[in-house]
Order: structure tokens, then sequence, then C-alpha cells
């Protein structure tokens, strides 16, 4: 009876949604972006019945969710804040191809974030934040392993771990103090060298002295096809994606307004903003400042046969990644802190590339695609989710380069607090009023 009821619940969802069209009605539920994380919220309110809307400029996982380093990083647990960043942020600046960059030019309008990095690195805030943190992956991976099944895409999921590299005894040595962290919450992990590094990825180079495999490390076979497929789900729930710039919003009596870029106006009961490093200019129409910064991040994809990579493969000192696709080889990662108006530097994702070739001795670099996206981060490393100060709206964006892994559990938090039920989550770290 229960999966008659369920069947029989899609078909009149769409329904509701084309006729709310034809009368020019307003939407039950609109979310502004058609990244993982809208598409995710998308997913999860539609299978509670309700009628949603996702509107995006360009199309589903088109941008920023597109191109990532495919990672469910659910043993991330480290805020950004607390993995020594600004002590080495010295060292790294020097080098503008480095793991971190910031232009020179946006410094003066960066300083403001950056002092708020600084302050959100105190030790007072480390337990509160390791501890957010640490509940919130728990969430994303049962909710995505849940939506994975539920959604048709659980073939999607790669469970082949995870090997990070040092390249000197002080370097691992100094890597144990966040492994003791992780292993507070459980999460799994072996410190390798010699042959058993060897064997988990063979051709790497001899610079390498020490690894640490993380077994529960889980990766998708391609981000944006992911993206994709749940998207496809959703729409078969009843949800339905407008092609279309958002130019603002406003907070009204009828409840929120969405003004598109050619003037249109559609009012929603519900809006939920999910729209990547933009979301902080559309939730200072509704008066709240949010200081949201964009980590740019750069990758190239090569062809799959470039080289026959085991797992991803982490290489945390030089700040990239390379990470085995069903649709390549991508190398990618580092932090340029740049805003979203500036150019891609793609001497970047040449360096990591460069590197990528030493690293891993026989790497074909030919053929590759560049590509440059934008992490909406905020200074204390977790996202904003809750109530903005107009009603009826929700913010769900800030997840920095962890949005992919965690947009399921978003995804679910928005649900609840649409529906009026309880989060799971204690959502007071997450609240868009805490700056």
């Amino acid at each position: 009876m229960q999966e008659n009821s369920e069947e029989g619940r899609r078909p009149s969802s769409a329904l509701r949604a084309s006729s709310h069209r034809e009368r020019g009605e307003a939407e039950d539920i609109a979310i502004i972006g058609g990244g993982i994380i809208g598409i995710c919220a998308a997913a999860l309110l539609a299978e509670a019945g309700r009628s949603v809307t996702v509107f995006d400029r360009t199309g589903v996982c088109e941008e920023t969710s597109s191109g990532n380093a495919a990672a469910f990083a659910f043993s991330d647990v480290l805020p950004l804040a607390h993995k020594g960043m600004i002590r080495q942020l010295p060292k790294w600046l020097v080098d503008p191809l480095g793991p971190l960059a910031i232009p020179p030019a946006y410094l003066p309008k960066l300083l403001p974030w950056l002092i708020r990095f600084w302050r959100a690195g105190a030790a007072k805030h480390y337990e509160m934040s390791l501890a957010t943190q640490a509940g919130m992956m728990k969430l994303a991976e049962a909710e995505w392993m849940g939506l994975l099944d539920r959604s048709g895409t659980r073939p999607m999921l790669r469970e082949d771990g995870s090997l990070e590299f040092y390249e000197s005894e002080a370097e691992f040595r100094a890597s144990l103090s966040g492994w003791a962290e992780r292993q507070r919450f459980g999460i799994g992990f072996r410190h390798v060298e010699g042959e058993e590094m060897a064997a988990l990825q063979p051709g790497l180079s001899p610079r390498f002295v020490k690894g640490t495999f993380v077994p529960g490390w889980k990766t998708v076979a391609d981000p944006k096809l992911l993206g994709k497929a749940v998207w496809a789900y959703a729409e078969k729930l009843g949800a339905r994606f407008e092609h279309a710039r958002v130019g603002r919003v406003e907070a009204g009596a009828n409840g929120p307004t969405i003004v598109l870029a050619d003037g249109t106006r559609r009012t929603a009961s519900r809006l939920v903003i999910a729209a990547g490093a933009w979301s902080h200019l559309l939730a200072k129409n509704l008066g709240d400042r949010i200081p949201l910064e964009t980590e740019r991040g750069y990758n190239t994809t090569l062809p799959a046969s470039a080289f026959d990579v085991k797992r991803q493969l982490i290489f945390s000192g030089h700040g990239f990644v390379i990470t085995p696709l069903q649709t390549g080889l991508r190398v990618g990662g580092a932090v340029e802190l740049g805003g979203i108006e500036r150019p891609p530097n793609f001497a970047r994702s040449k360096a990591m590339l460069e590197k990528a070739k030493r690293f891993l001795p026989g790497l074909d670099p030919s053929d590759g695609r560049e590509w440059m996206g934008y992490r909406p981060s905020l200074p204390d490393s977790l996202p904003v989710i809750g109530e903005a100060r107009a009603p009826n709206v929700y913010y769900a964006f800030g997840h920095g380069h962890l949005g992919l892994t965690q947009s399921a559990a978003t995804g679910r938090l928005i649900r609840d607090l649409v529906l009026g039920q309880t989060p799971p989550l204690d959502l007071t770290p997450f609240r868009p009023g805490r700056f």
C-alpha cells in the first residue's frame, strides 16, 4: 500500500507545478541555485511531496558542482581555520602558484575576511568547531548513502579509499595530531610506507617517504553526472527546472519574491537560496550581511589513460589531489582567494600538472581540459544553514570545498526547516546571524 501511495503522489506533484505556471500562481518552494546543494534540497523536498522549482542561470550542476575533486570527504572533520593555514600563510603567499594565493590587488578587500578567519582559528573555538564538523559529516554520510539508494545512483559510488603522502619524516610527524583527532570520531586509517604504499599506488615517485591510507574515503564516478542523475530522480518526483538568471530577491507581504533579470517576478511560499558564491549578494537584498569569500579552485582533467591511478591521491603539502573518474583523470585543488570577478589564472592548474608529472613519473599530461570554479567559503569553515531575516526564506550556502560532501545533509536540514520538523543537528553553529 505504501508503494502505491508513493507512486500515486508523484504525477500529482508534477501536475500541481504545471497548473501553477498556467495560472500564474505563486510557486510552492523556489530554490535559487542548480548546483549540488540546491539539487539535493530539491530532491528531499520533492520526496516529501512538495512542489519545487529550481532556478539557475546555466543548468543543473554546470558550474562549480561540475568540476570538483569528486570526493565524499566524510573524514575531513578538521575545520580549515584549525589546519595550520595561518601559520603556513606567509610561506605559501611567497609562491604565487602554491597551495594558497591571494592576488595583491585583492588583499585590501579580503583583509576583513582574513581577520575573521584568524579569529575563528583561536583555541577556544576548536572543540566546538571540530564537534560541529564531525556531526555534520556523520549526517552527510548517512544522508548520501540513503539518497544514492533511493535515486538509483549507488553504482556511481566508489569506495577505494584515499592515500595521502608525505615527503619527509617531519611532514609526517606534523600530521599525526590531526589523525589523532580523526581517531576520536571513529575514523579509520593506517600509516603506510615502502612496499605497502607502492602496492596501494604503483609508479609513485620515491620522494614520498610515508603515506596514510583511509579505507572509508569515498569518491564518485563524476560529480557532474551524479548531480544530473540526482536531479533526474527529483524531476520524476515532480521537481522542475527553470533556466533563468536571478537579478534580486525581495521580501513581501505575499511571500518572498524572485526578480529575474528580464524583470519577471515570481512569488513563492518558501524560498531557498543555494546560489553558491553569489548567495551573499542575494542575502544582502534581504538585509543579511554574510562574509562570504571565494576559494577559487583549479583543475585539469586528463584522459583516463594518462596514468593508472588506483584511488584518490592527496598531496596535502602541495594543496592538490588526483582523482580517477569515469570521465578522465582529474588533477586539481589549491586555493586562490580572489573573489568572483577576476579572470582565471590557469597558470595555477598548469603548476599542479607539472607537479603531478614529477610525483607520478610516466604521467601523460597531454589533451587535458582546464577548469576553474568558485567555492563559497565562510571564515569559520562552516556553511550558513538556517532562516534568513526575511520570513519564509532559508539559506544553504558557504560549504567551501565540502559542497559535494555535505550537500545531502544540507538538503535534509533544509527540508526539516521548511516542513517545520526538528532537524537532526543543532543548527546554532550554522545560523546566518552568527557573524
